[in-house]
């Protein structure tokens, strides 16, 4: 069944073909912003007449003459320059939903062309039970991906965790420290325990320099390979997506162990992401020991070029630079015609950085059809503690 744009549209180029039957031209039917207009308005009077060398209203009255719309419609209206404007039927539009409910897709066509889309979205920290501040990239994230599936394009969901970095470190040491590496056996940890490890290990990271330094040296063996040190990890990761996979289903969320892929997945790309905005494209530049992108548009409060940081005066590489190896892995890999990130507000500058550069280095391209994928942000309002803040897991017991 046509859409009741499409119907109307197939209605107005009827009329189009008796009024002015040389001229070409787009029906320009879009829903009324005030129901008092009516139920749809069409805007093509006013560039049908800028061809013809006629007024607009009397454009949009020949229109209306030639438009065969009584079965659908009251009485075309003419506002204005020349806005038509269409009140649907009640009983042409009950008649049309009552032949609709037999239909599973309740009469909406699929779309045309359809196309690969990755939907990033929930995001959870790895070692931290989930609580009410996921909920919303969670649950809109999956409306998001059911609803573009149900209109036909290949939707990919991408769970990207955030499962590594320097609060490993501190999570080895302090169970290494207090429980033994045995600790880490399958089976063993339970994701309230590691999480009172992470609340204690950060408390003992902030005041105690002497275990500040080796939750860095466990940092270092981990990314080095260290087998105790990656098998407490493992334990860890584990135990947190079974923790966030009960949560799923409890709440008929889609996301499955199959659509994870955190910061992880993608450590061993991020020197080449550097090497290439640095040497290869040429976008980056050394800064004070890190190495920057400065991308055109961006200032920070006193009017300086704002810069996205790749990795830090340390070696440490950040969050942007797993984002970029993240979109190029989308982009190049699974051929995304469009990605859309699900996250709270607070990070619009971030992603406003990340298009931007990777748009200036071609990481947005889609291989497939040499086009830019799509990038969006769709986001939310932080969920806030008592306190007014974000909800943070290391700042107290948070709302499950």
């Amino acid at each position: 069944m046509k859409s009741i744009i499409t119907e109307l549209e197939t209605r107005f180029r009827d009329a189009f073909r008796k009024a002015f039957p040389e001229a070409e031209t787009d029906p320009l039917i879009r829903p009324s912003q005030d129901p008092k207009f009516g139920d749809y308005q069409s805007n093509a009077a006013m560039g049908l007449a800028k061809k013809k060398s006629e007024k607009p209203r009397s454009v949009a009255e020949k229109i209306v003459a030639a438009l065969d719309v009584a079965d659908i419609c009251e009485p075309p209206e003419i506002a204005g320059p020349g806005f038509i404007n269409l009140r649907l039927k009640p009983d042409w539009l009950a008649r049309r939903l009552q032949a609709q409910l037999p239909d599973p897709r309740l009469g909406i066509e699929p779309a045309a062309p359809a196309r690969k889309v990755v939907v990033d979205y929930s995001g959870p920290n790895i070692a931290k039970q989930m609580h009410v501040g996921h909920l919303r990239s969670t649950i809109i994230g999956d409306t998001i991906a059911r609803v573009l599936e149900f209109l036909g394009h290949e939707v990919i969901r991408q769970n990207h965790i955030g499962d590594w970095g320097t609060q490993f470190g501190m999570l080895i040491a302090y169970m290494f420290e207090t429980f033994g590496p045995q600790a880490a056996e399958e089976g063993k940890l339970h994701i309230a325990d590691i999480e009172e490890f992470y609340r204690q290990a950060n408390q003992r990271f902030q005041t105690d320099e002497a275990f500040a330094d080796r939750a860095r040296r466990q940092v270092v063996e981990l990314q080095a390979g260290d087998p105790q040190a990656l098998r407490a990890w493992r334990a860890f990761r584990n135990e947190s997506l079974n923790h966030a996979q009960e949560i799923y289903d409890r709440l008929g969320v889609t996301l499955t162990r199959e659509n994870v892929r955190g910061e992880s997945d993608y450590n061993e790309a991020l020197p080449d992401v550097v090497n290439e905005l640095l040497n290869e494209k040429k976008i980056a530049r050394e800064d004070a020991g890190a190495v920057c992108v400065f991308p055109e548009g961006f200032k920070a409060k006193d009017g300086t070029p704002l810069p996205m940081i790749i990795r830090k005066s340390d070696g440490g590489f950040l969050y942007a630079t797993t984002d970029l190896a993240a979109m190029k892995f989308r982009t190049q890999h699974l051929a995304a015609d469009r990605i859309i990130y699900v996250t709270d507000a607070r990070q619009i500058l971030h992603f406003q950085q990340l298009f931007t550069v990777a748009h200036q280095a071609g990481y947005d391209v889609n291989p497939k059809t040499q086009a830019p994928a799509a990038l969006e942000h769709v986001t939310f309002g932080s969920v806030l503690g008592e306190d007014g803040k974000p909800l943070k897991t290391r700042s107290g017991e948070n709302v499950k």
